[in-house]
């Protein structure tokens, strides 16, 4: 039992030290997440969800909600994590703002994401999702959510 004990501990993790393969020091390990089942809002696996502060809503026409995450991830790079991440998903990048919290906006033709990025007193990253999803409002929009016009 001891040999199988030590065999393991031997095995190195990369994400032990919050080390991608890469060798950036303090870069967010690969994702494996989304944000409660969205496809296109991807989170990085240091994320927990706090479930008994976030909401979510469905109905026939819409869709949305507010979910909080936190981990022990840099707010930095948590930021350039979900700005990358977005912008893969298609997701366009449409403000800014940084001051002790980070606010990120995206759009995308029925769909609206605003992020807040924060640390705690503890030194943790909290990440506050603001989603809203106009089920009925996808119909001839381009991919910045402009109506298109013959």
């Amino acid at each position: 039992m001891l040999v199988l004990m030590t065999g393991c501990s031997s095995i190195k993790n990369p994400l032990a030290n919050n080390q991608m393969d890469d060798g950036k020091e303090g870069a967010l390990p690969p994702l494996s997440a989304f944000a409660d089942d969205l496809q296109d809002i991807e989170l990085p696996t240091d994320l927990k969800w706090e479930r008994d502060i976030s909401m979510g809503i469905k109905t026939e026409s819409f869709r949305g909600g507010v979910w909080k995450y936190s981990g022990n991830v840099d707010p930095i790079s948590l930021k350039d994590f979900m700005t990358s991440s977005m912008e893969s998903n298609k997701w366009k990048l449409v403000g800014e703002v940084t001051s002790e919290e980070i606010l990120l906006a995206f759009i995308k033709p029925n769909k609206n994401c605003m992020m807040v990025i924060g640390e705690t007193v503890m030194g943790k990253a909290e990440l506050t999702l603001y989603v809203t999803i106009d089920k009925t409002g996808a119909g001839g929009l381009n991919p910045f959510g402009e109506v298109i016009t013959n």
